[in-house]
């Protein structure tokens, strides 16, 4: 990867939905040039993909919580089931250490955090925190 393809992947950081034109000025390149850049980014796998940012208390989402889960004996892959069936999941990383599963929930209120965790309860232990603010937003690791 060099400086070119640095500033592509910096410039889509901070704005995924840029213009090819403009996208082709911060690159210094002519457009067919960087848009061969851009497929060259896909096909290595660099860039996955293009998304939106969506505000989840604009949706009435206004608490998120993070949740360790630890399966009881026997019970992981069920528990991971129910991880990936609950919608209001929007995360959830596979750990090491006493915990098997970090998940981080976006709910409307205290309510549904306990529903979501009484589904799981006979099959886990959790451990729940809730989030007050974000001290950094999701960023992509430095390119």
């Amino acid at each position: 990867m060099d400086e070119i393809d640095r500033n592509i992947l910096e410039a889509l950081a901070g704005d995924a939905r840029l213009p090819l034109k403009q996208l082709a000025e911060v690159a210094g390149l002519s457009g067919p040039a960087t848009a061969d850049r851009l497929r060259r980014l896909e096909q290595r796998g660099v860039l996955r993909g293009y998304t939106v940012d969506i505000d989840p208390a604009a949706l009435g989402y206004t608490l998120e919580a993070v949740v360790r889960i630890r399966p009881l004996p026997g019970q992981l892959h069920l528990v991971q089931q129910m991880i990936q069936e609950t919608p209001e999941v929007i995360e959830c990383d596979k750990i090491t250490g006493d915990d098997c599963f970090v998940a981080r929930l976006f709910v409307r209120s205290i309510g549904d955090i306990d529903a979501i965790l009484d589904r799981i309860s006979d099959r886990a232990a959790t451990s729940t925190s809730l989030v007050k603010s974000k001290v950094i937003h999701r960023r992509p690791p430095a390119f």
